[in-house]
């Protein structure tokens, strides 16, 4: 993995959020332009105060930030979104997320549910971005930003407001591309609900395939070089997870004994590609079992349970 890249005399640096105290689980990736800069994510509310300060350390002040495009609107890409939009950035999009950033009552509360008491201390504050800050993207539509040329991607799967953005060869694939630490050749797939669907995944990544990429920069987390490797590693762990699933969902184990399967088999994979414990724990902080886990079943439920 590496931190930094360089597009068409572009520096795209890679901003680490330290979530929690994490180092290396959610990024942003800054961009300067002739005006001012882009960012791709703005993680959640609660790092604003750390990605301020790598703002500070490359020049630039939050004021600055002229557009901000979002590959999706879960809290721990999008949060800041509404934050920036009330300091003059330009929100990018997808135009199913676009109303939960209008109106974000619906999607905290949806949130809510799953992360409980937490949700201040993960997520800190979700501000409403103002319709006039709001740029509502669509499928292979280009943005252009002075001499910057985004292309989105709709690319569902993991969300059906998914977008991955591609600049030249440089992609930005959100989750879809799934979580890799630095330094790691392991493959986890966040798998949250209620949106979760192994086929439209696939077809996803069939449209990575499909474009000339050199450089894959998933938001968990980086810039890393080896974008055949790592895209036929997503590949195989849609086909790991749809073999698990097949072979323990039709059981209907008792919720416990699910969960003990669940995080044996992805114990597994972990060993079997050398992950030690502290890159583990980093995994899980961008991407939590529990969540995967109810993703999962209401994947199934929805779409394999034979009724």
């Amino acid at each position: 993995m590496q931190n930094e890249l360089l597009v068409k005399d572009h520096p795209i640096h890679t901003i680490d959020l330290n979530f929690m105290g994490i180092e290396g689980s959610i990024a942003c990736f800054l961009i300067p332009h002739r005006n001012g800069v882009v960012l791709i994510e703005c993680g959640p509310g609660s790092t604003v105060p750390v990605l301020q300060v790598h703002l500070s350390s490359h020049g630039f002040s939050a004021e600055d930030v002229t557009d901000v495009l979002l590959t999706h609107i879960h809290l721990d890409h999008a949060g800041a979104a509404g934050w920036f939009a009330e300091r003059g950035a330009q929100i990018h999009v997808h135009p199913i997320g676009a109303p939960h950033l209008i109106d974000p009552q619906k999607l905290l509360t949806s949130a809510g549910r799953i992360y409980g008491e937490k949700m201040d201390l993960l997520w800190g504050e979700f501000l409403p971005v103002p319709e006039s800050q709001l740029t509502v993207q669509h499928d292979r539509e280009v943005i252009q930003i002075e001499d910057l040329s985004f292309l989105p991607l709709e690319t569902t799967g993991h969300a059906s407001h998914h977008f991955a953005y591609l600049l030249e060869g440089a992609c930005f694939s959100g989750d879809i591309a799934g979580v890799r630490m630095a330094g790691a050749r392991h493959i986890r797939l966040p798998m949250p609900p209620p949106e979760f669907h192994l086929e439209g995944w696939r077809n996803s990544l069939e449209i990575l395939y499909s474009q000339e990429i050199t450089h894959i920069l998933p938001t968990h987390f980086g810039i890393f070089s080896d974008p055949e490797w790592h895209l036929g590693a997503v590949g195989r762990a849609l086909d790991e997870v749809d073999a698990w699933m097949i072979e323990f969902l039709p059981q209907e184990l008792p919720q416990e004994e699910f969960e003990a399967e669940f995080l044996n088999w992805e114990r597994g994979r972990a060993n079997a590609d050398l992950i030690n414990s502290h890159d583990i724990n980093v995994y899980r902080t961008a991407n939590p079992s529990e969540i995967s886990m109810l993703g999962i079943q209401r994947y199934w439920r929805k779409y394999r349970q034979e009724p």
